[in-house]
């Protein structure tokens, strides 16, 4: 190749794309927009079935649930040859999502030489709503004051780990945010968290749940924390446990931040 033709060939990048829920009404401007930029969309397949037919005329690359490697190793490939690639990902794509594997991967194809323009492919991070804003919204104002997100997937992180999570949050009187509390392989989890809870809280700890947030068939639980323990979640689930002064008024949960009392104090 000459100098001409090295100057000529256009170099690829990587965007990865938080796309919310999902639907475009609840995607961001720049995250369409990076999508709209794109030559290939690379993601999971429920993730790009999602993306319905406005991108039909993008090339899609998919892989299934737990290929992560592999589909961050197809961004490369695609970007190495001159494609603009985005990745998508539910929610944000730096809050469980696949960011930082990408940039992770980066490092190891260029210190193993695998792949030697690795570092001169761009990464872009655009991020989305998560489950923990959007389904904040809907129950209300549960994470209005300080407040943490725990998954309950033990798959690459230990229980043990997450139990010593779980156990800080509550001794620090945070609002939490469960993300995958329950699967086929891991249906008590989320009771096994609420135990741990209790060991701090108390059972009348205002509580929230939200299945399939801004997707069809949404549908948003209010409850105690002792209610909470025998509640039916999957994982399309996002779970909400108030601190200490959240309340249910109205159906919905409100974590108050203290102006009421400030303004009574004057």
């Amino acid at each position: 190749m000459t100098d001409s033709d090295k100057q000529n060939k256009k170099q690829g990048r990587i965007t990865v794309v938080g796309m919310g829920p999902g639907t475009e009404s609840m995607m961001t401007q720049q995250a369409s927009r990076a999508l709209d930029q794109a030559d290939v969309i690379v993601g999971y397949t429920v993730y790009l079935d999602l993306l319905g037919n406005r991108f039909k005329n993008k090339r899609f690359l998919t892989t299934e649930m737990k290929q992560e490697t592999e589909r961050c190793r197809l961004c490369f490939e695609e970007a190495a040859k001159g494609s603009d690639v985005a990745m998508v990902c539910s929610g944000d794509a730096g809050i469980y999502g696949m960011a930082s594997l990408l940039f992770e991967m980066r490092e190891e194809f260029a210190a193993a030489g695998e792949m030697k323009t690795a570092y001169e492919i761009k990464i872009d991070v655009v991020p989305g709503i998560t489950a923990a804003s959007s389904g904040a919204a809907v129950l209300g104002a549960p994470l209005n004051h300080d407040f943490c997100v725990i998954s309950l997937s033990d798959l690459l992180t230990p229980w043990e780990l997450i139990e010593k999570r779980l156990r800080a949050a509550a001794e620090g009187d945070f609002a939490i945010a469960l993300y995958n509390p329950s699967s086929r392989k891991r249906h008590d989890y989320l009771m096994k968290a609420c135990d741990i809870l209790l060991e701090t809280a108390e059972p009348g700890r205002a509580c929230g749940y939200v299945r399939n947030i801004g997707r069809q068939g949404e549908e948003y639980v209010t409850c105690t924390l002792a209610e909470l323990r025998s509640a039916e979640v999957d994982m399309f689930t996002t779970v909400f446990i108030g601190n200490s002064q959240t309340r249910i008024s109205g159906g919905r949960l409100i974590t108050p931040r203290g102006y009421i009392n400030k303004r009574r104090q004057l």
